[in-house]
């Protein structure tokens, strides 16, 4: 199964997540399959490749409950539906 799922990389107590498909059976750190945005917790800035986020969603992959709030916030999931 694919997980659209946070990838954690910065420093201690300044960390930021990367947007990325992977298989779930992967570690968290681990190589994706693809890196589809940018998110930091801290300043709240989010970056996300829109088009292939929906193409993901479309073959099947389940976002994580994180990756899905943000992409609701995101309106992702209207351009899925049109």
């Amino acid at each position: 199964m694919i997980k659209i799922r946070l990838k954690r990389y910065g420093k201690k107590r300044e960390v930021s997540y990367r947007i990325v498909a992977m298989r779930a059976q992967d570690r968290r750190d681990g190589r994706p399959l693809e890196e589809l945005g940018f998110y930091n917790p801290r300043t709240d800035e989010t970056r996300l490749e829109v088009p292939a986020i929906v193409k993901w969603l479309k073959e099947g992959a389940q976002p994580t409950r994180t990756v899905a709030d943000i992409l609701r916030k995101a309106n992702v999931y209207e351009q899925l539906s049109s």
